[in-house]
């Protein structure tokens, strides 16, 4: 039996979502909606078979729908999928989950409660790169981990009713949820707005219980697309970049020792150097696999792995940010 979707918003991210969902097993694609009738032409002409409509309400009401995939601005989730749940349907959310802690709260309550799938569409962690960078961090490659450095830096796109943080940030905060074991205890943020009301330059610094560190500099107003991460390990190193067509990770056998020297009280820097690996990567379009995932946890009535709880601890750190921004800088507990 086929799992009955709509899907709502088709602006910049939709069709994306509407060409992967149109194309997986087990799956009909029933309606597609959006407030702006002029966003539907592309939609009715590629997909005749699919009917549109410009009342979400409507939409979420229908008993012939089973499950709903919201791709609207974040102002939007919340209203949009606390009604989709309580008319029994399974949602998808596009990231982040809700615009504050205690809508997305409400969110996973309101999904336990009706026993309804919540998820999250985090799509970077389903991208063949951050599935390996997971596998080599969890059977223990690079050793205790030390810190997380990245820049996610473009020329636009700009937001209107979000920040920087909210909209590029949320991409390796939701990385760091899935790779990382430990849990964050504090944020620190500072930002900037140079050509809008909204801040469009940001760095961002997570700590950990283990004192492991994370620090994200993510910008609208770069020159060059930049999104290039390191990940530092007692034993190896490892450098992520996403632009790079072909080898995404290369995994460097270098680091540094403490050595005490002989007959001394004292210790001496040993610096590490060797071979660098580039690992195989699953190929794969990664939003294939966020509606894979969906409509399996769906079927198989289990959390998704970008689940409500994953979207949840996102936003808690989103919010910690944009409070540390307001106190410039100052270090908000989790």
């Amino acid at each position: 039996m086929d799992i009955r979707i709509a899907i709502l918003g088709c602006g910049y991210w939709g069709p994306n979502l509407i060409r992967n969902f149109y194309e997986q097993e087990f799956t009909k694609v029933v309606c597609v909606c959006d407030v702006a009738q002029e966003r539907l032409l592309p939609v009715r002409k590629r997909y005749p078979d699919i009917e549109v409509s410009c009342d979400p309400m409507a939409v979420l009401r229908r008993a012939d729908i089973d499950a709903v995939v919201i791709a609207t601005p974040i102002f939007t989730h919340f209203a949009l999928a606390k009604a989709a749940l309580e008319n029994q349907k399974h949602i998808l959310v596009e990231k982040p989950l809700a615009p504050s802690v205690e809508e997305a709260k409400q969110l996973v309550d309101l999904a336990a409660k009706y026993k309804r799938t919540l998820m999250v569409d985090h799509t970077f962690v389903y991208t063949g790169a951050v599935m390996k960078i997971h596998q080599l961090i969890s059977e223990g490659s690079l050793g205790d981990i030390y810190y997380y450095d990245s820049v996610r830096a473009n020329l636009g796109l700009l937001q209107r009713d979000v920040n920087v943080v909210w909209d590029l940030a949320t991409h390796d905060l939701s990385i760091i949820d899935y790779i990382f074991s430990k849990s964050p205890v504090a944020v620190s943020a500072t930002a900037g707005s140079h050509v809008g009301k909204t801040e469009e330059v940001a760095y961002i610094t997570v700590f950990f219980e283990d004192n492991r560190i994370a620090h994200l500099h993510v910008n609208w107003l770069s020159p060059v697309k930049i999104r290039k991460t390191l990940i530092g390990g007692s034993l190896k190193m490892l450098v992520y970049d996403d632009v790079e067509p072909s080898e995404k990770i290369r995994v460097y056998d270098k680091g540094v020792d403490m050595v005490r020297e002989e007959h001394e009280r004292s210790l001496r820097v040993s610096y590490r150097s060797g071979d660098i690996w580039t690992p195989k990567l699953k190929e794969h379009e990664a939003l294939s696999e966020v509606a894979n995932e969906f409509l399996s946890a769906i079927l198989e009535a289990r959390p998704a792995l970008t689940d409500g709880i994953s979207g949840l601890r996102v936003v808690k750190l989103l919010e910690a940010a944009a409070r540390s921004i307001k106190m410039r800088g100052q270090e908000i507990k989790i």
